[in-house]
């Protein structure tokens, strides 16, 4: 369930560290509006990055057809099961282990070093 808090962007600029805390709270955006009319959006920086995922994973035109494709092998019986694939592959349940690190860390990027040149000055 998603809360929805929409205020003017005047508040929004009296409460920004607040509004920036409660947002982290799953589902939970602000609208910030001029005038009466929405105008800008804030949302936690992870569910912006799921949005974006998201975007990308809809915006793949062979989606709905690979979709399909898969449902009609499914009914077809066209699949094989977790169990079957793990055999197929050799793994025995000591050699398999799920990770999970959660999601990406957000961190500075680092410059690379540039190595300067030197350039030797001609006598004249």
């Amino acid at each position: 369930m998603d809360s929805k808090h929409t205020i003017s962007i005047s508040e929004a600029r009296k409460r920004i560290f607040e509004i920036a805390d409660d947002v982290q709270k799953p589902d939970t955006y602000y609208v910030l509006t001029e005038n009466g009319k929405p105008k800008a959006v804030i949302l936690s920086a992870e569910q912006f990055e799921d949005i974006l995922d998201d975007l990308e994973i809809y915006s793949d035109p062979d989606l709905a057809k690979r979709i399909k494709e898969a449902e009609r092998q499914y009914e077809a019986g066209d699949y094989i099961t977790w169990e079957e694939l793990k055999k197929e592959l050799h793994f025995g349940s000591e050699e398999l282990a799920v990770r999970d690190e959660g999601k990406e860390k957000y961190r500075a990027k680092q410059k690379p070093e540039v190595k300067k040149k030197r350039v030797k000055k001609s006598k004249k």
